[in-house]
């Protein structure tokens, strides 16, 4: 079964009067390349969720992130006492040095937007209990993910079987044309021949000639590689999870013998089969980027 290394996923979890927050994205890449953006409160542990995600996750570009917010109704600001108390001392000094009325009810209005009068709470450390919780949710963004990657590798494993059945399809349509260009090759060298007047060729030497020019065009390797290569490509889809490079290596040979085919074809059919079997290759190589 095949993963796809790109995916999505989420998860959450209240404790107390807050709400813990996990978000896992990840696209293609030749390595884990894992960046993890958390909440101050606990940074301590990155390591233990860095340890569980290099488990759970083979390959890719990951992003996660973790954060916390309040729950409606709990105070995410308290007043920072000092700094008020201080702005009032100053505010009552003035009004008594300048002779100006200490401010009444709009007192409040006017500290609330003094700088440093407000700040967030002072953070608490995290128990046990929380950091289990935590963990959890790590753990269930991850499975999100996995199963996103699955959905998409399932996706991604149909399209590879047919194309690997198009590009087995165009190696049959080849052999037509194959099996009869040895006689019309044979043909236009003894028409060109007769067009040569007052020449005379050995018919034994012509023979061995065309024999050598035959061999020179037979493509019966290339076809037997390129089965064997097919047929790895579709054993190395049932593999367990991990088979992105192998698909790739596999594709890359595939190639090769597609390559090889196009250069010794000598027939426009065949040529524009060559192409045909290309484009679905392409199509291969494209996706299997992609592929956990």
């Amino acid at each position: 079964m095949l993963y796809s290394m790109t995916g999505y996923g989420k998860a959450e979890a209240h404790y107390g009067n807050k709400i813990i927050h996990a978000e896992i994205k990840a696209l293609n890449s030749k390595n884990l390349d894992l960046s993890v953006r958390m909440s101050s409160a606990y940074r301590e542990h990155e390591m233990t969720v860095r340890s569980l995600l290099q488990t759970k996750l083979i390959r890719g570009k990951v992003e996660v992130n973790i954060w916390v917010e309040q729950e409606a109704g709990a105070s995410a600001l308290q007043f920072n006492t000092d700094v008020v108390a201080a702005y009032v001392a100053q505010i009552k000094e003035i009004s008594c040095a300048q002779g100006i009325e200490m401010p009444g009810e709009s007192l409040w209005s006017i500290l609330t937007r003094l700088p440093e009068t407000l700040v967030q709470p002072l953070t608490v450390q995290t128990d046990e209990q929380e950091v289990a919780l935590l963990m959890k949710v790590v753990g269930q963004a991850v499975d999100a993910l996995c199963s996103f990657r699955q959905q998409e590798g399932a996706s991604l494993e149909r399209m590879f079987r047919q194309k690997i059945d198009n590009i087995e399809a165009l190696m049959r349509e080849i052999e037509p044309y194959e099996r009869g260009r040895v006689e019309r090759i044979k043909e236009r060298l003894t028409e060109r021949l007769s067009e040569l007047e007052g020449v005379s060729y050995d018919g034994n030497r012509l023979e061995q000639e065309l024999i050598y020019y035959i061999e020179k065009l037979d493509i019966s390797e290339e076809k037997q590689r390129l089965t064997n290569h097919l047929a790895y490509f579709r054993e190395t889809l049932d593999q367990p999870i991990g088979q992105g490079k192998k698909l790739g290596f596999i594709a890359q040979e595939m190639g090769r013998e597609i390559n090889t085919t196009g250069s010794k074809s000598n027939q426009a059919e065949m040529q524009n089969i060559v192409v045909k079997m290309k484009d679905e290759l392409e199509q291969i190589k494209e996706q299997v980027l992609n592929v956990l």
